[in-house]
């Protein structure tokens, strides 16, 4: 990461790329027990939180994704009830959840707390459902949350995490997706962010489709979207269902959704399936 007094820049090195705002100056700056958390005002993208030089959200775009991390898995399950969100401490996935009138209940496991409490102060729009009486705050370990879990005991996973490095690389291995599928009821859906697909196929999708595989899931999807202040702009979303085929059970409920969004809608859905060529073949079965 790089920073002046007019830029904030963050230096993807995978990619041999950069991603710019021009900031109108810094809100908030801290070290928490495990990161370094910083909040600014930018010019054109709203306000900007950034854990450890790395983009988080911004009020501009963060739409797209909190909505294609929801919405796609939610509308996917026949009926949908009890959901859990590992990570997401910005709390703008839990409010898309929400939006939802059959979740009978809704943990958010974040490890750090600090996180949380300011999205709540500086991006209250994202927060506006804490309060909600099916909504669970818990600040601790997600991996093992999820040990904890009885059998059957969820409909969804939600996977909100940073990048598979640091806390966040167990989220991203089989003995986890184990945890995961065996605190799933029949149909259970799991979906976690995977990256983009034009340089993290190999390193970050195909590992996490082979490893939950090997953890038992019957079947997986990826879900492509934009998202313009992540790595390449290019972002995924990677579904897996415990025990049967990928289904757009609720399509019609989809259609006629009964609650607002800005990015997802029935077509946006169907269209972020669709799988570009050179993706196709990097996830074809290997002799």
């Amino acid at each position: 990461m790089a920073l002046d007094n007019r830029w904030f820049t963050e230096v993807f090195e995978e990619s041999g790329t950069a991603f710019s705002l021009r900031l109108a100056h810094k809100l908030h700056e801290e070290q928490s027990e495990y990161q370094k958390i910083e909040i600014f005002e930018t010019e054109h993208f709203g306000r900007l939180m950034v854990l450890d030089g790395c983009v988080m959200v911004t009020g501009r775009d963060n739409f797209i994704y909190h909505e294609m991390m929801a919405h796609p898995v939610l509308f996917s399950h026949p009926r949908p009830a009890r959901v859990v969100i590992i990570g997401g401490g910005d709390c703008g996935t839990l409010r898309e959840v929400l939006k939802h009138a059959e979740i009978e209940s809704a943990w958010q496991v974040e490890i750090d707390e600090r996180v949380t409490r300011l999205a709540e102060q500086y991006f209250p729009e994202l927060c506006e459902s804490n309060d909600d009486p099916r909504a669970h705050l818990h600040f601790g370990d997600g991996i093992e949350w999820m040990k904890r879990r009885e059998p059957g005991a969820l409909d969804i996973v939600i996977i909100d995490s940073t990048d598979p490095v640091g806390p966040a690389k167990g989220l991203f291995s089989e003995v986890f997706y184990r945890d995961c599928f065996n605190a799933l009821a029949p149909n259970g859906l799991l979906v976690q962010q995977s990256e983009s697909p034009l340089i993290h196929t190999e390193r970050i999708i195909r590992p996490m489709i082979d490893a939950l595989r090997s953890a038992g899931f019957a079947d997986t999807a990826v879900h492509h979207f934009p998202q313009c202040s992540y790595p390449t702009g290019w972002w995924s979303a990677t579904l897996a269902c415990k025990d049967g085929p990928i289904r757009f059970a609720r399509a019609t409920a989809a259609e006629i959704k009964g609650f607002s969004t800005q990015y997802y809608n029935i077509a946006v859905h169907r269209a972020s399936t669709a799988t570009p060529e050179f993706f196709r073949q990097a996830l074809q079965p290997r002799g």
